[in-house]
């Protein structure tokens, strides 16, 4: 690294992947924050920068690479092999260490397993030891065959789904030449061949299974709309199985239902008002399903309150929370690429950060994320009784437009914002008009479908529909 390059690394302060020793007497804590680094996302080790990151250099001896490359050869188990370069800064010399994120992961220091923790070093859980272990005799989850499975448990009309769908989402995509067995194992990744035979990937079996529950019963969606803002009764509830592009679909549709939407006028227009911005709940099921951790026993949960809703999806996230935003960091790597392919997902890194700015469009604070447990959350607060307070950009109609006069709008206004009744006496008295003129304007609006009538002739009522 350039010396303007290690000044810039310096400014951001330790963190998740830079740690500062103001000097080789902290060689043995070095060493072990560089295995930790390993074992997640790699990173630096910097010698001779004081904690507020101020330089102070480090004495250099005509053995003192060596030594620094031999402490952590020596003391790490797989051998951790680091670059290690010298460079000069301020007048003083810094040893930068660098690491990046292994294959041969989990290492050891003296016999513990380290992890990267924000800027500490986190000694691991005997069940992270072993799954890292597990993940490195083979491939991750998305890419492995899916045992007694067969390439007749992929559906075609599904792929074919799946292309029209990627040609939609980018119209200068190319259209597969090759024979739809061949495009599955080599452009979508979605089978292997073993035995002289195709067999499915998880990740074939979850974007074009027949029946992806058969072989992951685990891969499924709760949903349940609950009365009030606790758990304790039920108004809703479904399970949703299928490939992930059929339970997103099936999720929103059951999201949808059980929200609100309403009308509000704002002057001379109509506008739309969801209790949510759909988009962003749909980010957070494809981010659920995408980095979710499928060896989990349980599915993804959603849950709807009055106040919020819910979506929690299994795993912890992979690196502290602070710092998701704007960063890739994912347990299958596969599934996003496919995901992106029918444009559910944008630019990978982009998923917080367009929830947070459409939640804010809407009119409504940010989402929250949370571990809980072994669960990774993400809470969206709705309006409550404020939904009408939100004003959307999209859903704008203009109601001259459509041909309804002032008294109109304000008529439909006066129901809509403020949920009142109106009868053809108080349209009268409201407006100043005639029998004739009042039936006239209020059959009008009931055929915009925004107005319902109740009851018939002289005790009609309407109200907003």
């Amino acid at each position: 690294m350039t010396p303007e390059e290690i000044r810039a690394l310096i400014s951001h302060g330790e963190g998740q992947r830079l740690e500062f020793k103001r000097s080789l007497a902290e060689l043995e804590t070095g060493v072990r924050a560089a295995a930790a680094m390993a074992n997640v996302d790699g990173g630096h080790v910097l010698f001779g920068v004081r904690d507020d990151g101020a330089v102070l250099g480090v004495q250099i001896g005509s053995q003192t690479r060596e030594r620094v490359v031999q402490a952590i050869t020596d003391n790490s188990d797989p051998t951790l092999y680091p670059s290690v370069e010298y460079v000069e800064l301020e007048g003083k010399t810094v040893i930068l260490v660098t690491v990046s994120r292994s294959e041969d992961r989990p290492h050891l220091v003296r016999g513990r397993a380290y992890k990267r923790v924000g800027a500490a070093d986190v000694q691991m859980s005997r069940a992270e030891y072993e799954r890292l272990l597990l993940d490195r005799r083979q491939p991750p989850f998305d890419q492995q065959l899916v045992e007694g499975a067969t390439y007749a448990d992929l559906g075609e009309a599904k792929v074919q789904d799946f292309l029209r769908r990627r040609q939609e989402a980018y119209t200068d995509a190319t259209p597969p030449g090759a024979p739809l067995p061949q495009m599955v194992a080599e452009m979508l990744e979605g089978a292997r061949e073993r035995d002289g035979e195709l067999v499915p990937t998880y990740t074939g079996l979850l974007f074009f299974g027949r029946d992806p529950q058969r072989f992951l019963p685990r891969a499924e969606v709760k949903l349940a709309r609950f009365q009030g803002t606790t758990t304790l009764a039920f108004i809703d509830r479904l399970i949703v199985s299928g490939t992930l592009p059929e339970m997103l679909d099936e999720a929103e549709r059951f999201i949808r239902r059980n929200t609100r939407t309403a009308m509000k006028v704002v002057e001379f227009e109509s506008v739309q008002v969801s209790e949510y911005p759909y988009d962003a709940i749909r980010e957070a099921l494809v981010n659920a399903m995408a980095h979710r951790d499928y060896h989990h026993s349980s599915g993804i949960q959603v849950n709807i309150f009055d106040d919020r809703l819910e979506v929690m999806s299994p795993g912890e996230a992979l690196i502290p929370l602070s710092e998701l935003e704007g960063s890739h960091v994912t347990r299958n790597e596969t599934l996003c690429r496919r995901f992106r392919d029918i444009g559910e997902m944008e630019q990978f890194g982009t998923g917080i950060t367009k929830m947070k700015r459409l939640m804010r469009e809407h009119g409504l604070g940010e989402p929250v994320f949370e571990e809980r447990g072994s669960f990774f959350k993400v809470i969206f607060c709705g309006p409550g009784d404020c939904i009408l307070d939100l004003v959307p950009r999209a859903g704008v109609v203009d109601l001259r437009e459509l041909g309804l006069n002032e008294r109109q709008i304000e008529a439909l206004r006066l129901m809509a914002n403020e949920g009142r009744e109106m009868t053809n006496a108080l349209y009268r008295e409201t407006f100043g008009v005639s029998r004739n003129t009042a039936s006239r304007d209020l059959a009008r609006l009931v055929d915009t479908g925004w107005v319902r009538r109740l009851g018939t002739r002289r005790g009609s009522r309407y109200v907003a529909g």
